[in-house]
């Protein structure tokens, strides 16, 4: 007898739909074909447990699954219920005349038990799209698979539970989630909240203007200043992210398995720090069975690179196009895979090896040729893509036993979104534009022009402080941030002066 079930792939960050077809013959023998790896191929040992745990059995007879299409590699342990359950229909263990209406999605357990899934989101928006009338999975999953409105979307613990569902007709527990009320529920609860920050109020403006224009910055300074406290705290400040944007995140997260159990969409902008031993195909994405990196766990959030020269120079440079183009392109011979990769860049690093810069009182100095060796670590065009760069010190012991609480995320949050909603009608006419760290040089002399004073004041600074020539379009970028934050139409010379000091690392002789 030969029986069709449904099961599902995740490609890139897509979702196929396979037919699973299952047939049971005269013989012995349990052959498996349509590209299957070692974790699909291992799945009779799993089944076969699992149905003799509930009362059922494989039977003695030759099975013949095969996954279509062919031709399309299929991994992972997902597909064991899918199997067991063709496998029990083809059998004629169990009747069920409505299977083909659903996807069908597990890991078995020895004892019948469902494991969770990777993709559950990426599988039922194709399920919608394809027509199905339902997607059966994991309890796990089954929030992140109930944000897809119009499917009906069921969670099982057990696979004894499915087979009552299609044999008996028993009602299996329907899950259906308010989407938008749990999205902005979760949104006025940052995890980490600038209020917790002791001092550091010109690294707190940094962080503001960041935000704001989408800018990528650097922060230098000694070990315990606080820069990754710092850094941690920005996504609490980002504006809020739109349904759609939380919709696409949550799916990236979905098909590597990283979304928490029993949460549906990711309501926070997420924040990733990777360590420095990581590797190019880690931080880009890639690999045999091509999953998102780093860069694309980040989309619509924070890359956090803590130690920037410790990083290897070749991951440094792969993240160059990404940062410019916002998506990251995998090719292999047989394929091409692009991942959408639109984050922040925050950066960290101590101002020399030894960490202390300047300081008679420190534990250890590097010499001039040491911090020199150090700092070329980090390449130019890399540079070029970071607009502020900030010097952060150590806080002293009054401000830190001060018990006085700061400025509320929430509060700066406020500044940051009304500075936002000016740069989204400037950009209004532009789909490629969207806050003013993405502007190009046309645009920066349109949006950014300057009266005689400012200009003067700005060729005065770059001599003074022997400026580079890739500081002056970082300088009016931030100084038109500042001029927004502040709801001006016109750059300021006091917009000008603040941004001149957020340049750190291009002052020639930085090394003292």
């Amino acid at each position: 007898m030969l029986v069709k079930v449904y099961g599902s792939a995740v490609f890139g960050v897509e979702a196929t739909t396979i037919t699973v077809e299952v047939n049971v013959d005269t013989g012995i023998g349990y052959h498996l074909v349509g590209l299957p790896d070692i974790a699909v191929k291992e799945s009779s040992f799993r089944i076969a447990a699992a149905l003799k745990n509930v009362g059922y059995s494989l039977p003695g007879k030759k099975i013949t699954v095969n996954m279509a299409p062919a031709d399309l590699r299929k991994e992972g342990s997902a597909y064991d219920l899918t199997f067991a359950m063709g496998i029990l229909m083809a059998s004629g263990q169990i009747k069920a005349t409505n299977i083909g209406d659903y996807i069908i999605m597990g890991e078995l357990s020895l004892d019948g038990s469902l494991q969770p899934i990777k993709g559950a989101l990426p599988i039922a928006i194709k399920a919608k799209e394809e027509g199905f009338k339902g997607f059966i999975l994991p309890k796990q999953n089954v929030k992140e698979a109930a944000i897809v409105s119009g499917l009906e979307v069921y969670g099982i613990e057990n696979i004894d539970e499915i087979i009552r569902f299609f044999d008996k007709g028993e009602a299996l527990d329907r899950t259906e989630i308010d989407t938008r009320k749990e999205f902005y529920q979760e949104l006025e609860n940052p995890e980490h909240d600038f209020a917790d920050v002791k001092g550091q109020e010109s690294i707190k403006r940094c962080m503001e203007i960041a935000a704001a224009g989408g800018h990528n910055i650097i922060l230098i300074g000694p070990p315990g200043a606080g820069k990754t406290m710092l850094a941690k705290r920005l996504p609490s400040i980002l504006p809020p992210m739109t349904l759609h944007e939380a919709l696409e995140t949550t799916k990236i997260h979905s098909v590597v398995g990283r979304v928490k159990e029993n949460v549906g969409l990711m309501a926070h902008r997420p924040f990733r720090s990777p360590h420095h031993t990581i590797s190019d195909v880690a931080l880009v994405g890639g690999g045999a069975y091509p999953q998102p990196g780093e860069i694309s766990l980040s989309h619509n959030g924070v890359l956090f690179l803590d130690e920037l020269p410790e990083f290897k120079r070749s991951v440094l440079e792969v993240m160059r196009q990404p940062l410019e183009d916002r998506e990251v392109t995998i090719s292999r011979a047989k394929f091409t895979v692009t991942y959408p990769s639109s984050f922040m860049l925050v950066a960290s690093m101590n101002p020399s090896p030894s960490g202390y810069f300047n300081d008679p009182g420190s534990p250890a100095t590097s010499s001039p040729a040491e911090m020199q060796r150090y700092l070329s670590r980090i390449s130019g065009p890399l540079l070029d893509r970071i607009d502020i760069h900030i010097e952060v010190t150590p806080v002293p012991f009054e401000k830190l036993s001060d018990e006085r609480r700061g400025e509320s995320s929430l509060e700066i949050r406020k500044r940051v979104i009304a500075a936002r909603q000016r740069q989204t009608e400037r950009f209004a006419d532009n789909d490629k534009v969207h806050y003013n760290a993405q502007m190009n040089v046309k645009q920066i002399r349109e949006h950014c022009a300057l009266d005689a004073d400012s200009m003067n004041l700005l060729k005065v600074a770059m001599e003074r402080l022997n400026l580079s020539a890739r500081a002056y379009d970082r300088i009016l970028k931030v100084s038109r941030t500042i001029a927004d934050l502040e709801d001006s139409e016109k750059i300021k010379g006091a917009h000008i002066s603040e941004a001149i000091q957020y340049r750190s690392l291009d002052r020639e002789g930085w090394l003292g």
